[in-house]
């Protein structure tokens, strides 16, 4: 399994790779990469960034109100990514 540091660096690169512009953000806990969406994206471009969602712990998309809009997707810093998905109904591992 990567470190979150690993799969935030993987986000950010698979993000430049489909031409996004990533700003990467500390938060402590979390760590937060955002984009802006243009109003037109190929789909190869947006294949791209679908596969870059999963590999965050949690993500979201604005809708801009003149078109476009903003992604934004956290790797959380204190727990695996598998661990939450492992944990079921509440079981701890």
């Amino acid at each position: 399994m990567l470190s979150p540091e690993a799969r935030a660096e993987q986000i950010v690169a698979r993000l430049c790779a489909a031409g996004f512009a990533p700003r990467l953000t500390d938060h402590g806990t979390y760590t937060c990469i955002e984009i802006e969406v243009p109003d037109q994206v190929s789909a190869e471009r947006w294949q791209e960034f679908v596969a870059a969602l999963a590999l965050a712990d949690w993500f979201g998309v604005v809708a801009g109100s003149q078109g476009g809009g903003s992604a934004w997707v956290a790797v959380d810093k204190e727990t695996p990514a598998a661990a939450r998905a492992a944990r079921g109904r509440g079981h701890q591992l």
